[in-house]
């Protein structure tokens, strides 16, 4: 691709101020177009409506625009067909866009950067790719919470319903419906969801216009551009506008704790799947085997999903170290705030969509789970409870059974029997520690007894109903 006979060779876009071009170690150390590429279609769009606001201030004539938008639909197909080409002197994408369409335009697409500073441009851009890419991460969030639903619907609310232990401190403590397990964790992915959408509000704000620092003294219309772009505004203040990071940190903190969601979720599978516990076996397509081992199943995926939380946290938390004191405005330590964004992003897509194969494809064990939530020590709250009902006190209540389970622990009697000699809980109490019964006993609103879960489960459909109504009008905007 040879430059048009009009176009001026040039070195990098700040070049005039220097005798001499940059050292190779410099450019080395500075470039960013390794990773910034992916910029490319947000930088192409903000482009287009930089040029369109040229045009309305008198700036360009309706010629030179037209030039510039061929121009720029020229890249934007060179680029989709790997067919653009880079050079030495390309720092980033943004500044190889202006190359090659000052090549394709001439002196019109040497207009490009009027009224532009890269500061206000790669901030532009990035917000730009930012909003779209949290709205691609929303909906695989809500993908897998639509996945724990649907095992949530199989794992049933009725007689023959599955059950589990309920643990604190990874002690047994109440058995509970399986489906509310489930629920459990994609009611904090909904909240994941909301925490997105929040970042990706206060980020709707457009820099362009800015300049380097202090704006422009051309006829610029960064309200219109900023329309153009599909912003919800415009900057208010230009050194803010330029220097702003807080939507990369708001952005990497949701990410962070949506992968430490999936942390949590992931050593769940862990357990849940060793010969110990046995309440689930792993689909072969969501397993790996071991090299040395013929008889192994491993959760990669689970294991994969608790250890990348270190790597999102160490994102967050270099990021917030490179912010933390930065003079107004602009410093080229800003450049940092790609990468581990990137990282995030790519981490946070890829284990939503693993962990969701891996729960879609699960296999429960029905009997295990239950035969472990059978124990009739787990029952022993319902036992304080219906001497509660009787009108003692929870306090003394809590004391007796108390008592009976360290009796029948240190004696080695079955607690059935003692219970049914306690003349204040007798056969009453004794079918509250009969398999199946405890997990229904529990009747508050948003507990685990079946009546409280089946109009949990009618609310989750809502809630996500409403998540996917709001995030639906974004588009790729």
């Amino acid at each position: 691709m040879s430059p048009t006979p009009d176009a001026e060779p040039r070195g990098q876009l700040w070049h005039g101020r220097f005798d001499t071009g940059p050292a190779e170690e410099l450019v080395a150390f500075t470039e960013s177009l390794s990773y910034d590429r992916r910029l490319t279609f947000d930088d192409i769009r903000c482009s287009k409506a930089h040029v369109r606001g040229l045009e309305r201030g008198g700036l360009l004539s309706t010629d030179e625009l037209g030039a510039i938008l061929g121009a720029l639909d020229t890249v934007e197909m060179e680029f989709r067909a790997d067919d653009l080409h880079f050079v030495e002197s390309d720092e980033d994408i943004h500044t190889a866009i202006e190359r090659r369409v000052t090549e394709l335009a001439g002196s019109a697409g040497a207009k490009l950067h009027t009224g532009r500073s890269r500061n206000d441009q790669v901030a532009t851009a990035f917000r730009c790719y930012v909003k779209r890419e949290l709205a691609m991460i929303a909906g695989r969030v809500l993908d897998l919470v639509d996945v724990l639903a649907d095992r949530a619907d199989q794992a049933g609310t009725g007689r023959d319903a599955t059950y589990l232990p309920g643990y604190t401190h990874l002690q047994q403590a109440q058995p509970i419906l399986l489906a509310h397990h489930l629920m459990a964790h994609a009611w904090a992915l909904l909240r994941d969801v909301d925490r997105l959408w929040d970042a990706r509000r206060r980020l709707d704000v457009s820099p362009l216009g800015a300049g380097a620092l202090a704006g422009s003294s051309l006829p610029l219309d960064p309200d219109g551009t900023a329309a153009d772009i599909g912003f919800a505004g415009r900057f208010e203040n230009s050194l803010d506008a330029t220097s702003d990071r807080d939507f990369v940190a708001e952005s990497l903190f949701a990410l962070t704790v949506t992968g430490l969601h999936l942390s949590r979720m992931g050593e769940e599978i862990v357990l849940w799947t060793t010969e110990e516990f046995g309440f689930a076996r792993l689909d072969d397509a969501y397993a790996t085997g071991s090299s040395m081992l013929p008889q192994k199943k491993n959760p990669d995926i689970a294991e994969l999903a608790r250890g990348k939380a270190g790597r999102l946290i160490g994102d967050l938390t270099g990021f917030l170290a490179t912010m933390k004191s930065l003079p107004l405005a602009y410093n080229r330590d800003l450049q940092e705030d790609k990468e581990p964004l990137f990282d995030a992003l790519d981490t946070v897509r890829l284990g939503l969509g693993a962990m969701a194969g891996l729960y879609r494809t699960l296999v429960v064990d029905h009997d295990a789970m239950a035969a472990s939530a059978d124990s009739p020590y787990a029952a022993a709250t319902d036992l304080a409870e219906l001497l509660v009902r009787e009108g003692l006190p929870f306090r003394d209540s809590h004391a007796v059974v108390g008592a009976l389970v360290r009796r029948s622990l240190d004696e080695g009697i079955a607690l059935e029997e003692l219970v049914l000699a306690e003349p204040r809980l007798g056969p009453a109490g004794a079918a509250l520690l009969q398999p199946g019964v405890s997990v229904r006993q529990r009747t508050t609103p948003g507990g685990a007894g079946p009546v409280p879960v089946t109009v949990q489960r009618a609310r989750l459909d809502a809630q996500v109903s409403r998540e996917r109504d709001r995030w639906a009008p974004t588009g790729s905007a």
